[in-house]
């Protein structure tokens, strides 16, 4: 179970092959996940974080072949939220009086989720450090916001490893641990993904803190995350990765994202995937029915284009509720200078082009006032506004 990552720091947490949805059934898994703990054994010996509520009674059996958990001298918990803390009452049933050390805001989220059962919480914050002896120490740097109020990274000296929780993670497994074993395109697929669906909502927040980090000038040699690989070839990569995506990223992309009831609407979603091929063909396109494409990968493919289409005809005077749900999602990203364009088909009342180019507004998109509105299903006229719409889309 306990795998080395580097002097006398192992890798004691559990890897999970088959999940398939991770916060509830709103984040979908494609290529399983790890959640990773640490276990540090120097002078002191120190867990760095649990696993998952539903592996809990295996991580401690497992860690009790590794170690006594009597010698654990500490515990940090960088998060708070179950898939790290999970196990975390099952340890402290057999170590009761261990000191925890985390944040003032995570004591609230593990007390909340756990209950109030007397834990020796040891409250830290950015610049407080515990040692580990051999002339080492864990160095706390509040994580704020990314994603939760009480995260936390934990900077280990001497070894300089930043176990860094959700920051620079990915749901991605891999038996090998680190990431110049890993597939690289599914690699950074899968980091890019967890970006743009949990973390880009704090952007501006990431912005500052890794600022901060910098000023700090760690010398970091490995990020150890809690979801992925671990990051020890080159692993400022990463870093320099999220700097560049919260900077309101975009590629040469294009995203066409609609619903449909009588198929009225996916003529004209790909006429305008067609149109947009022939005024730019440099530019990458894709094409998504919302209602049957999973919902995280279209949102990463959003978060990489500099503008999107969205279709849907009028359903009780407003837009389907596939397409309502999408743009309420697609608000909780807040993502930054991107381009939108609405689009769809009314047999009746007609509002769902301008009920969606209002939720593309309160989304944070510069909305083009050309739309292309059909009437029962797209007529030659119809096709004929297209041009303009891709026109003003690019522009």
């Amino acid at each position: 179970m306990k795998k080395h990552i580097k002097g006398n720091v192992s890798w004691v947490g559990h890897i999970d092959w088959e999940l398939e949805w991770f916060h509830g059934q709103d984040y979908s898994i494609k290529n399983g996940t790890s959640h990773n703990a640490y276990l540090i054994e120097e002078e002191k010996t120190v867990l760095v974080d649990t696993v998952w509520t539903p592996h809990r009674f295996e991580f401690v059996e497992n860690l009790e072949k590794e170690i006594d958990l009597n010698k654990i001298d500490f515990i940090v918990a960088n998060h708070g939220e179950c898939d790290h803390s999970g196990a975390l009452p099952a340890v402290m049933e057999k170590i009761p009086e261990t000191p925890i050390y985390c944040t003032s805001n995570a004591v609230k989220s593990i007390e909340g989720q756990y209950g109030k059962r007397g834990w020796n919480f040891n409250v830290v914050k950015t610049g407080d450090s515990a040692d580990v002896g051999n002339g080492k120490k864990l160095v706390f740097l509040e994580m704020r916001m990314l994603h939760w109020p009480d995260s936390m990274a934990a900077f280990l000296t001497g070894d300089n490893i930043l176990f860094s929780n959700d920051a620079f993670g990915q749901h991605y497994a891999i038996g090998e641990l680190f990431n110049d074993k890993a597939d690289q395109c599914l690699l950074y697929k899968e980091a890019m993904k967890y970006f743009a669906n949990i973390i880009n909502p704090y952007a501006p927040m990431l912005v500052k803190k890794l600022e901060e980090i910098e000023k700090l000038n760690l010398p970091i040699e490995i990020i150890a995350t809690s979801h992925g690989a671990i990051w020890r070839d080159d692993p400022m990569q990463i870093v320099k990765k999220y700097a560049e995506w919260a900077a309101a990223y975009q590629e040469d992309q294009v995203v066409v994202a609609y619903d449909t009831m009588w198929e009225g609407t996916t003529q004209l979603a790909h006429a305008i995937a067609e149109e947009l091929h022939k005024q730019s063909p440099e530019t990458v396109v894709k094409v998504f029915n919302i209602a049957k494409a999973d919902k995280n990968e279209v949102m990463t493919e959003v978060f990489k284009s500099r503008a999107i289409a969205v279709g849907s005809p009028t359903a009780y005077n407003s837009c389907l509720s596939t397409v309502a749900g999408w743009l309420e999602f697609l608000k909780q990203l807040k993502f930054k200078n991107k381009k939108a364009a609405a689009f769809g088909c009314y047999g009746w009342s007609g509002e769902s082009v301008k009920v969606v180019q209002e939720k593309l507004k309160e989304a944070g998109f510069a909305v083009v006032e050309e739309n292309v509105r059909s009437f029962w299903n797209p007529e030659e006229e119809d096709f004929a506004a297209v041009p303009a719409l891709v026109k003003a889309l690019l522009a």
